[in-house]
């Protein structure tokens, strides 16, 4: 592993936990970079949390559908019982596609 990529990992481990943008080497939106918590940094591949999911909206799962009560209505149980996404998103970025990434300095 070269020199740059060696410093570029330790310094993503340095801020594993933390919100950092990552810009990328590649065009289109994903040439804008990629906001989120980093999760995981290794020798190939970055992992970060760019949408953390929804918790339930009822806590027991879909006996709350078709009740008529709840912010879903009694029509509208086939998002599981969700608001929005229920599983979130990560990211995977090969190390070898980072152009820079930032982090706060404190």
């Amino acid at each position: 592993m070269e020199n740059w990529s060696n410093c570029l990992l330790e310094s993503l481990c340095e801020n594993l936990g933390k919100t950092v943008t990552i810009f990328t080497t590649s065009g289109g939106l994903s040439g804008s970079g990629f906001t989120g918590v980093l999760l995981s940094a290794d020798r190939e591949v970055v992992r970060l949390l760019v949408c953390i999911g929804e918790p339930p909206a009822c806590p027991i799962g879909s006996a709350c559908c078709n009740t008529g009560f709840g912010p879903w209505g009694s029509d509208n149980c086939n998002n599981g019982g969700f608001w929005g996404n229920p599983f979130g998103g990560v990211a995977v970025i090969p190390l070898r596609a980072i152009a820079c990434f930032t982090h706060h300095a404190v």
